[in-house]
């Protein structure tokens, strides 16, 4: 589906602008011609000199309004929206990771339920035509039916990360059943791409493999995730912002449809190297799952959602923007 000619006349707001994901789709909304206003609090949860970088990327863009604020300061969003009128919100901007939220939950608390709670409730006073926002794979928890479906329930999260995103989806039915508030939740599984995030396994096993360190392989190898290309998922996204005819409500899966093995994953990531990797093999971490699968029917249907590219055209992709990002040769 092509939404060029009418992107161009939306402003938008965007959430998470210095993230992997929301640097990515600020940047296409962008080259659509849009209007864009980022928000990101450039935490210190990984390298804030990467979102730095993000952001000064965008910065180029002269349709681009970048802004420094913590969704879970009210009043500082109330500004924003105050001085701003935006017709589409995706709000991409949340505490991530798994392993983290055993360590430090309440950053969990302030970002994925406050902050969001903020942003509905924005969101309910000044209307935008629709409500997209960061869902995820981590919903499914425990599951173990193959390949996951919206259909399936999702009241088990074995995460606080997870839960919190569980109740993302909760809050914005509230606000959709009470208020109105068109809503799309997007349950992302397993994105990678060039500007990817450090505390994710490519780019850790990326890293160590270059400096000769080994590499910390979980459940002994035994996992599987449904690995799904940044370019793919911004398509997906866009459409989730711009598509006609989707229900007031909607939770929408956005994946490859296509789990890929771990040792097959670390396989191509030494080709691209050459560099063997040295494996510490570990057993599973709390709050994690052995494997992730998408069923991607809904998102064919309502959103004409058709991933294009193969993990190892991916891991190409990103293993060359890696480089170049370190300043590294073509050789090393």
């Amino acid at each position: 589906m092509d939404w060029t000619s009418q992107i161009k006349d939306y402003t938008f707001l965007v959430t998470g602008s210095a993230g992997f994901i929301g640097f990515h789709l600020s940047r296409a909304l962008l080259g659509y011609g849009a209007r864009v206003v980022g928000v990101d609090n450039f935490n210190d949860y990984y390298s804030p000199v990467l979102k730095r970088d993000r952001d000064r990327e965008l910065k180029k863009h002269y349709r681009f309004i970048s802004v420094e604020l913590d969704l879970a300061d009210l009043p500082a969003l109330e500004a924003l929206f105050s001085a701003h009128r935006f017709q589409k919100i995706c709000h991409l901007a949340a505490q991530p990771g798994v392993r983290y939220s055993l360590v430090n939950p309440f950053a969990y608390q302030r970002a994925n339920l406050e902050g969001f709670l903020n942003l509905l409730e924005l969101a309910k006073r000044n209307p935008a035509e629709r409500f997209v926002y960061a869902s995820s794979s981590s919903v499914y928890g425990g599951l173990t039916d193959l390949p996951f479906s919206e259909t399936q329930r999702v009241d088990t999260p074995i995460s606080l990360y997870a839960a919190t995103k569980r109740a993302d989806e909760l809050m914005a039915h509230v606000y959709t059943h009470l208020f109105g508030l068109p809503s799309v939740g997007l349950r992302y599984f397993t994105v990678y791409g060039p500007w990817y995030r450090p505390d994710m396994a490519l780019w850790l096993f990326t890293e160590a493999m270059l400096a000769g360190r080994p590499i910390k392989v979980f459940n002994y190898g035994r996992m599987e995730r449904d690995f799904t290309y940044i370019d793919d998922v911004v398509q997906g996204t866009v459409a989730a912002l711009m598509a006609p005819g989707l229900e007031p409500y909607e939770v929408i899966n956005l994946g490859n449809h296509r789990p890929e093995k771990l040792p097959k994953v670390i396989a191509l990531l030494e080709q691209e190297l050459g560099v063997k990797a040295r494996q510490e093999l570990l057993p599973i971490q709390p709050g994690d799952v052995p494997a992730t699968f998408a069923e991607i029917g809904r998102a064919r249907a309502k959103l004409g959602f058709q991933p294009t590219i193969s993990i190892e055209e991916g891991i190409s992709r990103f293993i060359r923007w890696f480089k170049e990002y370190h300043q590294l040769s073509p050789s090393n």
